[in-house]
């Protein structure tokens, strides 16, 4: 029986995996740019840290967690996101504490996984890279951080972005909103979807984030939830909107806007696409806000955050989107032809010279003859070829080739064990300048 992968997950070869470490070298490149240090956590979690965090209502606890308990009878969770895993981190490792920077600024990348419908972009394993901000109340963070998710697009090359905000305002806020909210829905329940009329019970703001075309139809005259901030609610909002201005940022406010985690208070925020390959549509690619309750809610002290996630796979279609190619060819400084039983040892020496040289270098081990082994060469893309024959080892000598001019040389054997760089820079220099 020839197994397959698991439904929703994907095997990332060589020749894709090589996109996946160039997006992670970007993000590493610019987080780091904006004071940002990496987090692991990891992979399977408490079954409370999601369910406190994330909210019971939620369709990740409710319907798509893979949840089960081990062997110790301990309720496990495979983590579905980000956050508040590292809300975990953060309060168990004492990250709050006076030895450590205010804010604290963090990232994470790796694996997320929810049971649900797979389509283009969305699996069941799925990858997130994300970051977090722990104890700064200053609307410059929001702005900051924004800033920083949509200049990661813009070192990849990404260009049609449209920064969409909204603000939840803070919990008692959201209370009353979420009364007026269910007073305008409560005439139109029997008009609703299935899943929003249980929405409308437990968690009514997530009616205004349906895909459903008759619920779109419905929340469009639906109060908005600016309308219902407190003073000190919208003044927050006012400032974030103040900043972006001062800085030249375009963006658009959305007042039906709403994130799907319970955690999220006043700003928040969507980066959209509208890249020509998505042939009008426009597509959610990075989301995020403030959770100013979080970490108290996992035991920790009174502690503001902010942060944002987004998916890699969707970050590869985005880029497939807006037709970006991202460099992943690989190239061998110097393949080394071995012809003959008797330069299989030296040969393997050989190879090794070069790479503790601080060299690529490949060989062949399929006792090829030497054009099969040049086509290889060929295939790596290789700058140089040292080709080794029974003749030359007893001879102490080796063939050096430039392969884009076919530029060859005769060198010692001994010359390339001791200073391969030395050999390598008059064979490439000569012809390259």
């Amino acid at each position: 029986m020839a197994y397959q992968k698991p439904k929703g997950t994907a095997d990332i070869l060589p020749g894709a995996v090589e996109k996946w470490q160039f997006i992670e070298s970007v993000a590493r490149e610019t987080f780091k740019r904006y004071e940002f240090h990496e987090v692991r956590t990891p992979i399977f979690e408490h079954y409370d840290v999601i369910s406190r965090s994330v909210g019971d209502t939620t369709d990740i606890v409710s319907k798509e967690m893979y949840d089960f308990y081990d062997k110790g009878d301990r309720h496990i969770t495979l983590r579905p996101e980000g956050t508040a895993p590292v809300v975990r981190t953060f309060v168990e490792n004492k990250l709050f504490g006076p030895e450590f920077q205010k804010p604290f600024k963090t990232y994470y990348m790796g694996p997320m996984f929810r049971y649900e419908r797979p389509q283009a972009g969305r699996l069941r394993q799925f990858h997130q890279l994300g970051v977090e901000v722990f104890g700064s109340e200053n609307p410059a963070t929001d702005v900051e951080t924004m800033l920083m998710a949509l200049d990661f697009y813009k070192q990849l090359g990404i260009k049609h972005l449209n920064l969409v905000i909204n603000s939840l305002g803070s919990k008692e806020d959201r209370e009353t909103y979420r009364q007026a909210l269910v007073d305008y829905l409560t005439p139109f329940k029997e008009n609703l979807s299935a899943d929003s009329q249980k929405r409308l019970v437990e968690n009514p703001l997530r009616v205004l984030d349906s895909k459903d075309p008759k619920d779109k139809e419905i929340v469009v005259n639906a109060p908005s939830i600016l309308d219902y901030l407190s003073e000190e609610s919208s003044a927050f909002f006012k400032q974030v909107t103040t900043m972006l201005d001062a800085l030249n940022v375009e963006y658009t406010i959305d007042h039906r806007m709403v994130r799907g985690l319970d955690y999220y208070n006043h700003t928040i925020f969507e980066i959209m696409s509208e890249a020509p390959g998505f042939e009008g549509a426009i597509t959610t690619i990075c989301a995020g806000g403030r959770y100013d309750g979080l970490v108290e809610e996992l035991g920790g002290p009174a502690t503001p955050g902010f942060g944002f996630a987004l998916g890699v796979e969707r970050t590869l279609i985005t880029l497939d989107a807006e037709g970006i190619e991202i460099p992943c060819e690989t190239e061998v400084d110097a393949y080394v032809v071995g012809l003959g039983e008797a330069t299989n040892i030296e040969t393997l020496k050989l190879v090794q010279s070069i790479r503790d040289a601080g060299f690529v270098a490949e060989r062949d081990f399929l006792n090829r003859k030497a054009k099969g082994q040049f086509k290889t060469a060929n295939k790596l893309n290789a700058k140089v070829v040292l080709t080794l024959g029974e003749t030359e080892l007893a001879e102490g000598k080796i063939q050096m080739k430039h392969m884009a001019s076919g530029k060859q040389v005769e060198v010692n054997l001994a010359d390339v064990h001791e200073n391969f760089k030395k050999q390598y820079d008059l064979v490439v220099k000569s012809v390259e300048g």
